[in-house]
């Protein structure tokens, strides 16, 4: 039950994420692991049914940070309040308006900070960071080239406005790559790793940016990979062609940047400009294996789980 100042959520919908894996293991990492048997976290929308707070009301639905359960509680100033009328479908707090979105804007504009003209390549891109930094990428005038898995994602992105996209599961991946990319890439935004980095990585040009956001094929990895060691390749590039590799974290940027972010974003969304796509999972109870089955690369959009 709330106390004085807080209010009782019960979870309409929870997001899921990659970044998730990252707290279900203790190796070192930005954010502490969770603990077995503790609340595994995660970005929610909630409505409100008990209020001890000023400023929130039953029936009022929030972005809130409840975790993978039904109910939570929180205080009013670690909640955002949604307004359902307001156009668009709440669950874009959580999408395209919410983190996902957030990250794709921060990295883009922040690290890659692409020109005119430039070609940005991001994989990953059907999911929610990575079909945004493409549109974003075209916004600010850019040549956006996507990588994907499986034809119909690769189809998806190309009717959403890429310059071209490229299936990483073809067989002529490295080849199709070049074909999308004569000019090479000047901004690569990384949220995969493993044989997509090693096809991207010799077609970076000088001066190229490279904003480091997830690596999704290395998060179950218990040990080194086999064979050579490449550091010191990588090292020499960096080195010759001047390149920029930055990681971040998205609330990194939040403080300075998120008010700016929903300002230019909320209208390309409701214009159409700015497109974006969600997928459920129905129940909490399906929530592990509808997370399992995003890190392998099964789902199609934002993935969100329908609680209740």
């Amino acid at each position: 039950m709330p106390r004085d100042g807080q209010v009782l959520l019960r979870t309409r919908y929870l997001s899921l994420d990659p970044y998730m894996r990252g707290r279900m293991s203790d190796v070192p990492s930005y954010a502490p692991p969770v603990e077995v048997g503790g609340v595994m976290v995660g970005g929610t929308i909630g409505e409100v049914v008990e209020s001890r707070a000023d400023g929130l009301a039953p029936g009022d639905l929030v972005l809130a940070y409840s975790g993978w359960q039904r109910y939570g509680v929180a205080r009013p100033a670690a909640v955002r309040k949604l307004d359902p009328d307001a156009g668009l479908p709440v669950t874009t707090a959580l999408g395209v308006l919410g983190m996902p979105g957030f990250t794709a804007y921060a990295g883009l504009t922040q690290i890659g900070r692409p020109r005119p003209g430039e070609t940005v390549v991001v994989a990953a891109a059907s999911g929610p960071v990575g079909a945004t930094v493409g549109q974003l990428a075209r916004i600010l005038g850019a040549r956006a080239v996507g990588i994907a898995g499986g034809p119909e994602k690769s189809a998806y992105l190309r009717s959403i406005g890429f310059d071209a996209a490229v299936d990483h599961r073809s067989a002529s991946f490295e080849a199709d790559l070049a074909a999308a990319t004569p000019d090479g890439i000047d901004v690569y935004f990384e949220n995969v790793g493993g044989h997509v980095w090693d096809a991207v990585f010799p077609r970076l040009n000088p001066f190229a940016r490279i904003p480091l956001c997830g690596l999704v094929a290395h998060y179950n990895e218990t040990a080194p990979a086999a064979g050579p060691d490449r550091v010191q390749a990588l090292m020499t590039a960096i080195l010759k062609k001047s390149l920029t590799v930055r990681g971040f974290i998205q609330n990194e940027f939040a403080a300075s940047l998120e008010p700016e972010f929903l300002q230019r974003a909320t209208p390309w969304v409701r214009d159409g400009e700015l497109q974006y796509r969600e997928c459920f999972a129905e129940g909490l109870e399906n929530a592990p294996e509808a997370f399992v089955g995003m890190l392998e690369g099964h789902n199609f959009g934002k993935l969100l789980v329908r609680v209740s």
